[in-house]
């Protein structure tokens, strides 16, 4: 628990319909105490691969968290086997694309208490269908649903 904050989870996920293709990220900001969601977020990306939507995913889930609260505790929960590696060090980022990508996500960590857990993609539905209904709608969004207190 954060000495200051409360505890949130991150659930992201990216998907392309291609890969390359039509891509977005999405995320959901939860309540780690009450399981409530907070905030639902689609980040279309366009035309680029599934990786490229999974970091565009974590970025806009890590910056919804931080700015509903700067001191969380943020557990961060994906599918994505190869970015939770990568965020975690376990795993080098050898694509260009993809260390910008992750160059960004690891700033919005640095001196925060963030963790990186890999869930089964089943875990990971909330995200998901972020993700897709942000590329149904080819654009992203954001909805805020509540502030988590029961």
């Amino acid at each position: 628990m954060s000495a200051h904050g409360r505890r949130l989870i991150v659930e992201a996920d990216g998907g392309s319909r291609g890969n390359p293709g039509t891509a977005a990220g999405g995320a959901v900001v939860i309540d780690a105490e009450t399981g409530a969601v907070l905030t639902e977020i689609g980040a279309y990306v366009g035309i680029a691969t599934n990786n490229v939507a999974e970091y565009t995913g974590l970025i806009a889930g890590l910056e919804a968290a931080f700015e509903r609260d700067p001191e969380a505790a943020v557990l961060v929960r994906m599918d994505s086997k190869l970015v939770v590696e990568q965020m975690t060090g376990r795993w080098k980022v050898k694509h260009p694309d993809m260390q910008v990508l992750a160059r960004r996500a690891q700033a919005l960590t640095v001196g925060r208490d963030v963790t990186f857990e890999w869930v089964p993609r089943l875990s990971n539905a909330r995200a998901d269908a972020a993700a897709n209904a942000s590329m149904d709608l080819r654009e992203s969004f954001r909805r805020e649903l509540g502030d988590g207190s029961a």
